[in-house]
């Protein structure tokens, strides 16, 4: 990826390269979000490597629960989800596991679960034909210009040229956008996700979330989701799948079933733990969602924030501010705060003594009905 400090002499541009407002690298909730929002008098430009089909090509790992902070933003938006999105089953209540200290309780939580892929590809089908996208597209380099950026993308075996007065990086954890604009430096704590799908061979659905430090000092889940078990974690990329191979074995003892995976995902995820681990851009460049940090250090939950960050940008951008970067940093600074805040969570999710203790109090756990004896 080329620094965008140093600008590439415009020969190296072919003629006749398109130019576009806005070109946006990214097709999640954040990058589809601001593509559906953006005013029509703007020229603007997507790609994303997700395939046009609906199963088919880059899918994110992640569990599939829409949290209430997401549902909220989805209602801001006046939007309601499409019964193929949703999946079976729909389940209340979260099994807390503590591998540590071998205890379990339960909690009521209000996800809405969901196949994740479908759920992204849903939120592209919401994008106006007005804007060009550009999918199975991976971005190659991103060269800042006096009057803006070059990008340079693979698709269909070529490489394809386009210039923008802006760039937005709504890439992900691992966002080229972010590396592009910062010369590199990630500058945030970060974690490899892995989760595998299997045939669900318990005796009933569940949601789990598993704490256990002898792997990670994150956490774990477990979900039930159309007759598939699925089952992941977060945890420090150094012997990341050998930690993960050793969670499942450890999970074993607490009644879960594997079976041969049918499917194996990893992707990177980032955990901000400061006020200055987010990055929103720089010189007309910007960072979207979880590209910028915007991401809960206790739940890893970013949906809401990737739509939320969208929005801010959107009103920004169809504005014609005079200082858009500027003023995107400003506005995000209640994000900023509110990270920090969840943070303060933290111990008390992770920090095994207090951890344990809140527990083994059993602060706004479900008391769980017992079945009835067969005779």
């Amino acid at each position: 990826m080329h620094h965008p400090s140093h600008p590439r002499p415009s020969a190296l541009v072919p003629a006749g390269a398109p130019r576009y407002d806005i070109i946006i690298v990214g097709l999640g909730p954040a990058g589809a979000t601001l593509a559906r929002l953006l005013s029509p008098r703007l020229k603007v430009l997507a790609i994303d490597k997700k395939s046009g089909g609906a199963e088919g090509g880059f899918r994110k790992p992640c569990g599939g629960l829409l949290a209430p902070d997401a549902q909220k933003v989805l209602a801001r938006f006046d939007l309601a989800l499409p019964a193929r999105v949703l999946v079976s089953p729909q389940i209340f209540a979260v099994k807390t596991i503590d591998a540590d200290a071998r205890r379990t309780r339960c909690y009521q939580r209000f996800y809405l679960n969901l196949d994740r892929h479908r759920f992204d590809q849903w939120l592209i089908s919401l994008i106006p034909s007005r804007v060009e996208v550009r999918k199975d597209a991976c971005l190659k380099s991103l060269v800042k210009t006096g009057a803006g950026f070059d990008v340079t993308w693979h698709q269909d075996g070529a490489d394809f040229t386009a210039s923008a007065t802006h760039v937005v990086g709504a890439d992900g954890a691992s966002s080229a956008v972010r590396r592009a604009l910062y010369g590199g430096r990630r500058g945030i704590r970060h974690y490899t996700a892995i989760q595998q799908w299997f045939h669900d061979e318990h005796a009933g659905p569940f949601y789990s979330c598993i704490f256990d430090s002898d792997t990670t000092d994150c956490y774990a889940w477990g979900l039930s989701k159309d007759r598939h078990f699925i089952f992941g974690g977060a945890f420090p990329p150094k012997h990341c799948r050998e930690r993960f191979e050793r969670l499942k074995e450890r999970m074993k003892a607490f009644g879960f079933c594997f079976g041969a995976p049918l499917r194996t995902e990893a992707c990177m995820v980032l955990r901000p733990s400061g006020l200055f681990d987010c990055r929103t851009g720089r010189e007309g460049g910007f960072l979207l969602g979880e590209a910028a940090g915007f991401i809960s250090p206790s739940s890893l939950e970013g949906i809401s924030y990737a739509m939320g960050s969208a929005l801010t940008l959107s009103k920004i951008l169809n504005g014609n501010n005079r200082s858009p970067n500027r003023t995107y940093f400003l506005r995000t600074l209640p994000v900023r705060a509110r990270l920090f805040l969840k943070n303060l969570k933290v111990p008390f999710m992770y920090f095994k003594p207090l951890r344990r203790l809140v527990m083994a109090v059993g602060v706004k756990s479900i008391r769980m009905a017992d079945a009835p004896e067969t005779r």
